[in-house]
């Protein structure tokens, strides 16, 4: 399926990896729509940019850590856009909270955003659609087990779980896939010279990208024979860390 002309809503898409996204979509000739919560100005900014270079953009703002939160940022999407065809789950939280230090409240302050805003999401998406293409960004972690971030694993692995649920529930008129990176970016407070995520060799010993991941979600929305798929863009980083080689 061509990209060109499909209205594709991004969730996170302001800055970072979801920039990425929604740059490389819009490269492709889709609309795009660029959700924001906190980072509002960003997102009307880069919208702006896009429509002064004659590509079809448009904003919406919304907290998605609640139910009726992710129904209002659809109502936006489908009044401006006037429908949808893709839908990108970008927006996440990431704490490294041990599991002995992870209250009830920095359990579901994970697992509101990682998991359950993609569910109302999607599920919204389904039932105002007729067909559409979902992808979910994921984390290389989902493969294996890690100390340390056990709230933010548990939702990624939930993520996972519901990629794959989704994708037979809603056949054959939607697909749904997910990409799981591994290091790309430190965090935005951090060190900038710092990886994000080291854990695990990297065998192809290359730092993997924005615009790779980007790439990657470009080919899930247009592929027409792809559905409940995970796909690892981590240089193999995985796969050392499912042998214990950290």
């Amino acid at each position: 399926m061509s990209l060109e002309g499909k209205r594709v809503l991004v969730t996170g898409g302001a800055v970072r990896i979801g920039r990425a996204i929604v740059e490389t979509l819009s490269e492709r000739g889709a609309g795009v729509v660029i959700h924001a919560n906190r980072n509002r100005e960003g997102a009307r900014h880069l919208a702006e940019e896009l429509v002064a270079k004659g590509r079809t953009a448009w904003w919406v703002a919304g907290d998605l850590s609640t139910e009726a939160g992710c129904e209002a940022v659809m109502d936006q999407v489908f009044l401006k856009a006037g429908g949808l065809e893709g839908l990108v789950n970008n927006a996440a939280v990431f704490h490294k909270w041990p599991l002995i230090e992870t209250d009830e409240a920095r359990l579901m302050a994970e697992w509101r955003i990682n998991v359950m805003a993609p569910f109302f999401l999607i599920r919204s998406f389904a039932r105002r659609a007729p067909v559409g293409r979902v992808v979910n960004l994921l984390d290389r972690r989902v493969a294996t087990v890690e100390s340390g971030c056990a709230a933010y694993l548990l939702s990624k692995k939930g993520l996972a779980e519901l990629t794959r649920i989704a994708a037979l529930e809603l056949a054959p008129s939607f697909t749904v896939n997910g990409v799981a990176p591994g290091s790309i970016l430190p965090p935005p407070e951090g060190d900038l010279h710092r990886p994000y995520d080291r854990a695990g060799r990297n065998p192809l010993q290359r730092q993997v990208t924005p615009r790779a991941v980007a790439e990657a979600v470009a080919w899930l929305l247009a592929a027409e024979d792809v559905t409940g798929q995970i796909l690892y863009l981590d240089g193999g980083q995985h796969l050392t860390a499912q042998t214990g080689e950290l």
